[in-house]
């Protein structure tokens, strides 16, 4: 027997496949259209696809649970239809929103971070300027310009072990000047 207009709400209830089939082909512009006025917000085209082929799903799963005749049918699936995609709505809509909760965090931590980082510099950049200027200009080329000890040695004329004297005494003063503030 094949499936038409007047016996598909019964073949679909024996789970004759060809019942789903005509179902699909009869009321996918209704279901596609009621998923799509709720899930297009999202412009997300995958979730769109995913809702409607849960629609059909549920039709198959839940047939048994229809009664009446082929305009409550209609009625039936375009509220499966539309409940589906409300539901997919939310879920996407509140993995979004934790998705952008997590976002917020970490980007307050690093702000902080960033503030705590520029106050310690400042920090360090006003001890430094506590020392001689031969000694303040080796601090600044050493550990903030990241130059190589030989050619800061070699633009000032010491050699390397007089240079790594200098930073020793000077970070020893550091110290001390940290202390006291």
């Amino acid at each position: 027997m094949r499936c038409t207009e007047k016996n598909y709400i019964s073949r679909l209830k024996k789970r004759k496949e060809d019942a789903i089939e005509f179902i699909v082909d009869k009321y996918l512009a209704l279901v596609k259209s009621t998923v799509y006025k709720v899930l297009s917000p999202l412009n997300k085209d995958g979730i769109i696809e995913e809702c409607i082929n849960d629609v059909f799903l549920s039709v198959w799963n839940n047939s048994d649970k229809f009664t009446g005749e082929e305009v409550d049918f209609k009625k039936w699936i375009f509220k499966i239809a539309r409940f589906k995609a409300i539901d997919y709505y939310r879920k996407e809509v509140k993995n979004l929103h934790v998705s952008i909760e997590d976002e917020e965090i970490s980007t307050n931590e690093l702000v902080e971070e960033e503030i705590i980082k520029l106050e310690e510099r400042n920090e360090l950049i006003n001890l430094i300027n506590t020392l001689e200027p031969m000694d303040r200009d080796i601090f600044i080329m050493k550990f903030f310009l990241g130059e190589k000890s030989e050619d800061i040695a070699r633009k000032f004329g010491l050699t390397r072990a007089a240079l790594d004297n200098r930073i020793y005494r000077g970070k020893k003063k550091l110290r001390l000047n940290l202390e006291v503030v």
